[in-house]
Formats: structure tokens, sequence, C-alpha cells
């Protein structure tokens, strides 16, 4: 706690979430704070949106891997997607089952596709022919038949930011449609390789489900193209976005408009598993990072709110130009004054926000930037040799 540092608030209120403000207070800032009554609540929206025959929910697990948040999704039935052979035994670790964890990524190890083989998880999401060849040589050494399925780039533009788009074709992930016929009959023809399916990722944080329903009519055109094939499941990622302006007001995503997209306009054939790959709308508005102001600046036209946890703590603005929503959570003024509010990192873009309005602001109020569950405490870096921030839940 900062000394002389004085909190007249004990509880901040909001629709959604709520902030045990002495809770918070306590701790070593920057810090993360998860609501898991909310987490709960959203998770309950999935499975519910999701209850259609043969359709199974995946957490992505690049989105938050704290392993209370990893335990609670493990325990509510969904399965792993994985990109790292660390993601993989988090999440064996969580609970979740081998044979309901998937492992996609551009540039797996032989290590990690070892590792994994020997794990027994459901299936590898190959993203070239060489890592094809590779997953084959080494399951033919351990004597066993490697699960996978070929990730395609079905060239549909996510309208999302150009980091986070991954469907085109100039994309690094994925597979060009037009490779793809080889790289089925490679698969089958293979003693060491389980063709299992497609898998496709159009881009992150797409809040427009155009895209998804565009997607829907690219799979159906490819599983026309191979009427004699046998393609066991489809794989259509994730993607969903979140409402980062209002996160009390739409704090659950619209789940069921998601999934129905898939249910009315992709006709699976009888039998065939449709996965599903969430991160970002499953943790994104349960966490909360909490920093605390050290400076209030007055600058020549304008105001500086500097606070202990920057870029290194939260890096999607600088990384994304991304936008959180700021609120002071401890302070009772009537008065609003605008503010640039800024982190202590020595880099230009260490901003979270400009022309911020807040209530009267002063050193050692609490400042919190919401729905920062998702790709906030996992994207967290020791620059400047600055310490990661922690942890606080609510019970």
């Amino acid at each position: 706690m900062m000394p002389g540092a004085v909190f007249k608030i004990t509880l901040f209120m909001t629709n959604s979430t709520y902030f045990p403000i002495d809770k918070l207070k306590e701790g070593e800032t920057p810090l993360y704070y998860y609501d898991l009554h909310l987490l709960d609540e959203t998770l309950d929206a999935v499975k519910a949106a999701a209850s259609y025959p043969n359709f199974h929910v995946h957490y992505a697990v690049k989105a938050n891997s704290n392993p209370e948040i990893l335990q609670r999704i493990a325990a509510a039935g969904l399965g792993a997607d994985t990109v790292s052979l660390g993601e993989i035994k988090a999440a064996v670790t969580a609970g979740f089952p081998a044979p309901k964890i998937v492992f996609a990524g551009v540039g797996k190890t032989d290590a990690e596709i070892t590792t994994a083989l020997q794990y027994g998880i459901g299936c590898f999401n190959v993203e070239s022919k060489a890592e094809l060849e590779v997953i084959e040589s080494l399951a033919a050494e351990m004597g066993v038949k490697a699960p996978v399925a070929l990730r395609v780039n079905p060239e549909i533009d996510a309208h999302t930011h150009h980091y986070i788009t991954t469907g085109l074709a100039e994309n690094k992930f994925g597979i060009a449609m037009t490779m793809i016929d080889e790289l089925v009959d490679y698969c089958i023809k293979s003693e060491s390789l389980d063709f299992r399916g497609f898998h496709f990722h159009i881009g992150s944080q797409v809040t427009d489900l155009t895209p998804f329903k565009i997607l829907c009519e690219r799979i159906n055109s490819l599983q026309e193209r191979l009427p004699d094939i046998e393609i066991p499941l489809i794989n259509v990622g994730g993607g969903l976005g979140i409402d980062y302006d209002n996160p009390d007001s739409n704090p659950i995503p619209d789940f069921k408009s998601y999934f129905d997209i898939f249910h009315e306009n992709l006709k699976l054939r009888p039998g065939q598993q449709l996965h599903f790959e969430l991160g970002r709308a499953i943790v994104a508005q349960c966490g909360s990072l909490i920093t605390r102001v050290v400076y209030v600046k007055e600058g020549v036209g304008k105001k500086f709110v500097i606070v202990d946890g920057g870029m290194t703590a939260l890096i999607r603005p600088a990384l994304y130009q991304a936008h959180h929503k700021i609120e002071n959570i401890t302070s009772n003024s009537d008065i609003e004054e605008r503010y640039d509010v800024v982190g202590p990192i020595c880099e230009s873009s260490d901003v979270f926000g400009t022309d911020e309005p807040l209530p009267l602001t002063k050193r050692g109020d609490l400042i919190a930037l919401r729905s920062a569950g998702a790709y906030g405490e996992i994207m967290a870096s020791g620059y400047n040799c600055r310490p990661l921030p922690g942890s606080v839940f609510s019970r």
C-alpha cells in the first residue's frame, strides 16, 4: 500500500461487477481483479447457447492462463485450444482431459509435437505441409497415429485490426484453399496420420457476425468439393468479440446469435462434430487491471494521470491501439475533469487513454481498466525490470 494514501470508499459497484476496495487497496498494484461470479455466468451462457448436438466448445488458453481461471473453465466441461507445449501442460494441470485439447500454431517444435503425442491430445491443427511431414515422421518413430486437422485459410476479411486478422491468404497462418486437396490425399495415404478434418480461424474481436456466415458458405463449398472424403470434424475457431466500451451494459456476449449462425448456415454431414475455440468472449469482461495513481501532472494544456501500471501490465493499447474503459474506483468527487491516463514505462506509446472523463483524481486513487481479462495478464512482461502483476479474485 502506498504510504499516506487514504481510501474512504469500501465498495465500488457497477451493473455487473463490484470492486472490493478494501481488498484491492491492500494489494501491490498493478494487479488483476477477476470477478469469478461473472465468469461462471458467462460459462453458463456459453453452454446454454452451444447446446446443439455435436457442438463442442474449447477455451483458447492464450487469452488467459491464470491457473484459477483455467481450473474454473475446465470444471465447466470445456475443452482447451492451445498454441504451445506450455499451454498444453497448463491445461492438463488445470484438469482439461488430454483428448479435449487441440494444438495449433505455425511453429510447433519437435519436442512439443512429441510430448503432445505422449499426452494423447485430441488433435493437431496443422498449418503447413512442412509441419504435416514432421508430425508424420515423429508419429512413425513413436509407433502411433497422429490426429490432424488441416488449418484452411478461407480468405475472409474479418474487418478487425490487421494484427489479429488471420483468415486471409497473405497471413502466416494456415493453408491456401488451392493446396487442400493435395494435403488431404497425403493424410489419407499416410500410415502415421489420422485425418480428422478441417480447422478455420478468421480473426479476433469480430463484432459483426456476417464474416462467420461467409465462413459457413466457404466450408460448405469445401465439403461439397470432397464428397467421398470422410471428414469427422470441422473446427471453426473462435473470434467472437466483446463490448469494450460498455462492459456493464453488455457483460456477456451474444453467444446465442453466434452459435445460431453455424447451426443455421453450416451443412454438417451426419455425425460430423463441430468445434469452437472461444477465448476473449469467455474471460475478457470478468477481468480488470487495477492500477494506482502515482502523480497527477499539470501540463500546459492538459492534465496527466500517471499510474503505476503501464504497457508492461496491459499492452493492448500500445500494441493494437485498443481502448479499455477507464474508471476511478475510489474518488467520490462530483467534479469531472479530463485527463490523459498514462503509465510509467519509458516509451511514448505507454498511454491507456487520452482526454478521459474522470471524477477529480488525486495521488493514491485506484484506477480500473475494464474488460482486461483477455490478453492482459497473459501478455504482461518484465520490461524495464518491472515485476509481473499479481491477481485477486472475487469469492
